[in-house]
């Protein structure tokens, strides 16, 4: 008889531990403090947390998924800052095409996301169009015709830089890790004659905001998929970052999921730092249903009629 289907389900939860100071066993002991995002209901999942702080809220933008469509659009959480009471939700973005990994910040009195869409073969950059955001516009591809997956920018050393992973065969995306560089966040954006920068699988694709250590240095968090797709997380430090020369000292700890959540316990593959006190991550379960059969099944037949 054949395998029942695998499915993979991410659920968000909100640390209350700032980015820096996350590791194995500080995530371990505050366990029974996390805030985790509502059920999205069967068949979905939410993934890819980045999030703002905005007086006295807390807006976490996640993939939402859907298994019935095999599509993702964008959604936005929000929570009381100083209860993380959950207050709501809406979606904000939403294309012909799959979307994730809403990275979101805030430069020069404007609110950006640079979602995932490597389906349309490009990285581009959205900006919110009003003060509630909700509603988003496409203001310019940063890099074209490559099917690039959660490209994370930062502004570091007088520089734009973006980190990024391209789809491909044999797992290119999970294994290599490109480097972009910008003298402003509209570009040009240049890819560093070195790429990829790095091949491991153990800790390549980026896994949420980069953010500055505590002694100084830049730090990205990428995925380990060494033992599968979003196993754990892992620290990258960029010493040296140039468009010249970049040196990478890689961490040996794992973030995995069984130190955040009883029931998720098969992945971690988000760490982004949100305001000074809270960190965003996300956990995995793995789910062998017969029922994903038949979801497939009516999929492809919906498909075929053209409904």
């Amino acid at each position: 008889m054949l395998k029942a289907p695998r499915s993979d389900f991410w659920q968000v939860g909100i640390v209350p531990l700032a980015v820096a100071d996350v590791n194995a066993a500080r995530l371990a002991g505050v366990r029974d403090r996390i805030t985790w995002l509502p059920d999205p209901g069967r068949w979905r999942y939410l993934a890819d947390p980045f999030g703002l702080v905005r007086g006295d809220a807390l807006h976490v933008f996640v993939e939402a998924y859907d298994y019935r469509t095999k599509r993702a659009h964008i959604e936005r959480h929000d929570f009381g800052r100083a209860d993380l009471r959950w207050r709501g939700q809406a979606t904000v973005l939403a294309r012909p095409f799959h979307l994730s990994y809403p990275q979101v910040f805030e430069h020069d009195g404007e609110t950006w996301m640079v979602p995932e869409s490597y389906q349309a073969g490009e990285i581009a950059l959205y900006r919110a169009s009003d003060d509630s955001l909700n509603y988003w516009e496409r203001e310019c591809a940063l890099l074209r015709g490559l099917p690039g997956a959660d490209a994370t920018l930062v502004e570091h050393g007088g520089r734009w830089w973006m980190f990024y992973a391209l789809v491909g065969r044999e797992r290119r995306d999970q294994r290599e890790l490109h480097v972009a560089h910008a003298p402003s966040l509209t570009g040009p954006w240049t890819p560093l004659a070195a790429n990829p920068v790095r091949v491991a699988h153990d800790g390549a694709r980026p896994a949420g905001r980069p953010f500055v250590g505590r002694d100084g240095v830049l730090v990205l968090p990428v995925q380990d998929s060494s033992t599968g797709y979003g196993g754990a997380t892992r620290l990258l430090r960029f010493p040296v970052l140039t468009p010249e020369r970049v040196v990478i000292e890689a961490g040996i700890e794992r973030l995995t999921g069984d130190l955040a959540s009883a029931s998720h316990t098969a992945g971690l593959h988000t760490l982004s730092g949100c305001g000074d006190a809270l960190t965003l991550i996300d956990v995995k379960r793995i789910d062998r249903s017969r029922g994903r059969q038949w979801l497939d099944l009516k999929r492809r037949w919906r498909r075929l009629l053209g409904t």
